[in-house]
């Protein structure tokens, strides 16, 4: 049993309530992971700028079920993701524990983050992520290396699809949540094949954007 500390400690009704819309039910074991989770995001946000959110149901709406709701729309439970400028673990850390069986890889270039990401994949005792400190550039990859790419409110479309050409095994896809806006922007990219916008739910104008590279 995960344990948490009772003053930093969120209920574990308000992250069942509050994942509910998003059509996700964590079991047992996951339900007190996002627990520790958002405990540990708290904590380290007051020294540390990892998100603007301060109100744990916001935490959990905003990060971890738009982040977990992907795990409906894609079959994403197993194979690797590579997520990219994974800053406090959104979507990847997120979508590991909606999917144990998920191997991740999480690039994040700044030393600070980098250190918050060791510290809740430590905490939470999980198998299968790699915390690789490293901006995505500088990160060689053979292709293949993931059946997954994804980046959330990162920008710069163009760097993350390159990198993912590179990455992505034959049927790979990236994972991009983004504005609606750019969705349409992104989604005229050549070279790519691109599911129709997925509405994430109870959000204003933001979407899930799923993509392939078409062949060469």
């Amino acid at each position: 049993m995960i344990i948490t500390n009772s003053k930093q400690a969120v209920p574990l009704a308000l992250v069942r309530r509050s994942l509910e819309s998003y059509g996700i039910r964590p079991g047992p074991a996951q339900a007190e992971a996002i627990q520790l989770y958002v405990s540990l995001l708290l904590q380290w946000n007051q020294k540390l700028n990892l998100t603007s959110l301060r109100d744990p149901a916001e935490i959990l709406q905003r990060h971890f079920g738009e982040c977990m709701f992907a795990a409906s729309a894609v079959p994403i439970s197993g194979g690797r993701l590579a997520d990219v400028g994974s800053g406090a673990g959104f979507p990847g850390l997120a979508l590991k524990i909606a999917c144990p069986e998920l191997e991740v890889v999480l690039v994040e270039a700044n030393v600070k983050k980098s250190a918050f990401l060791l510290e809740v994949v430590r905490s939470l005792n999980v198998d299968g992520v790699e915390v690789v400190r490293s901006r995505m550039e500088d990160l060689s990859v053979r292709a293949g290396f993931a059946g997954f790419v994804s980046a959330r409110a990162v920008g710069n479309f163009d760097r993350i699809l390159r990198w993912a050409r590179k990455a992505l095994s034959g049927e790979g896809q990236v994972l991009l949540w983004l504005g609606a806006a750019d969705a349409e922007e992104v989604s005229s990219r050549h070279g790519w094949g691109w599911r129709e916008p997925i509405e994430i739910p109870g959000s204003h104008r933001r979407v899930l954007l799923i993509g392939r590279p078409s062949p060469s």
